[in-house]
């Protein structure tokens, strides 16, 4: 059992077995220097609207401006990142990620497979969810919620099994990929505790009837929801993670209304793990943004964009996080029925709704 931000969690005992130890061969100043001279950092799956990414990318390129970042199809799922180390595992060139951000479920797996480097950073010792060689590590969460354009949608959905009602008919999308991208497949996971009265043995299959059901209504849209597609109407609730959700709300700024919802049941919360490639071309400037992003500037950049960071709780107690930033942060009693999957659930889930979503639902989001 551990905690993160404060929620008991069960995992895999081995995986997340924490350790006081911090091994590297170099020093930070001897990294700094190796990543100038590399002189490049690729990055893959980093939308800027994404908790945050866009100000934390900034502030690297203004800490670091001798190394050009090159970022790689920012829209990708977690799959997409994997299959990128896996297919360029001979290659040097500006293909190669460097670094990802995965759905907590992909790291185990990926660790398995030898596709991520192992480095602790210097504040290892303050994360709670990791590898316990550092081959990965938690470093935000937040919970998967509805996003509303008040402009078209009057009456506001406030629970999945409200989404199923005909006045939301060509009205409902996921934001993302359900066969590929990891905020997809936990929202058919998060849909189906739901329906399945929290009974996680059961999840999977209900969430895959339930966007079954949801097609067959002609609620639900093949569409890849963003907040372009939300403004436009064409899809005017999407299922997604609240810190997008807040952070479009903010974007539009009234251009149309927007209301996020936490749902009443099914609050699924998900961790997203960031990792170094066991293949990078540049090492040294990976293992400088794992430093960044777990410093106090990346953590604080993560709550900017409405994330719950990895040292959140840490960060709170030594009275670093401006009370302005606190204060734009959703209700903590949003929160307090969020329910954190255990990576075997997840893991099961991920195959489940991978392996089922075309025979079972037949929806080709895209």
């Amino acid at each position: 059992m551990f905690k993160f931000a404060g929620k008991v969690l069960s995992v895999t005992a081995a995986a997340l077995m924490v350790t006081s130890a911090i091994s590297s061969a170099q020093s930070l100043d001897e990294i700094v220097e190796a990543a100038k001279k590399e002189g490049m950092l690729t990055t893959i799956a980093l939308p800027h609207d994404w908790c945050g990414w866009e100000g934390i990318l900034a502030g690297f390129k203004a800490k670091y401006p001798e190394i050009t970042i090159n970022e790689l199809n920012p829209d990708a799922g977690s799959a997409d990142e994997i299959e990128a180390i896996r297919a360029n595992k001979g290659n040097t060139g500006p293909q190669a990620p460097d670094v990802i951000d995965v759905g907590l479920a992909f790291g185990p797996s990926s660790t398995s497979e030898g596709l991520l480097l192992p480095y602790k950073v210097s504040t290892f010792d303050g994360i709670e969810v990791k590898d316990a060689d550092g081959h990965w590590y938690g470093g935000y969460y937040g919970v998967l919620a509805f996003e509303v354009n008040t402009d078209i949608v009057k009456d506001v959905p406030q629970d999945w099994s409200d989404l199923l009602k005909p006045e939301y008919a060509n009205s409902v999308a996921l934001a993302g990929d359900p066969r590929a991208a990891n905020q997809a497949i936990l929202s058919v996971y998060a849909a189906g505790l739901s329906a399945a009265g929290g009974n996680a043995s059961k999840a999977s299959e209900a969430g895959l009837d339930f966007f079954k059901q949801l097609n067959e209504k002609g609620n639900f849209v093949p569409v890849i929801g963003k907040a372009s597609s939300l403004a436009q109407g064409t899809t005017p609730i999407i299922v997604r993670w609240d810190y997008n959700a807040l952070a479009d709300r903010d974007t539009l700024d009234g251009n149309p209304p927007v209301e996020v919802v936490v749902p009443k049941s099914g609050v699924l919360a998900g961790v997203y793990a960031q990792a170094i490639s066991a293949y990078a071309p540049h090492p040294n400037a990976a293992k400088l943004w794992l430093e960044y992003i777990y410093s106090d500037e990346g953590q604080l950049g993560f709550l900017k964009g409405y994330c719950h960071p990895a040292r959140f709780n840490q960060l709170v107690s030594e009275g670093k996080v401006p009370q302005d930033v606190l204060d734009k942060l959703p209700p903590a009693e949003a929160y307090t029925r969020a329910v954190f999957p255990t990576l075997e659930e997840q893991d099961a889930n991920k195959n489940a709704v991978t392996g089922g979503w075309d025979s079972v639902v037949g929806a080709n989001v895209q």
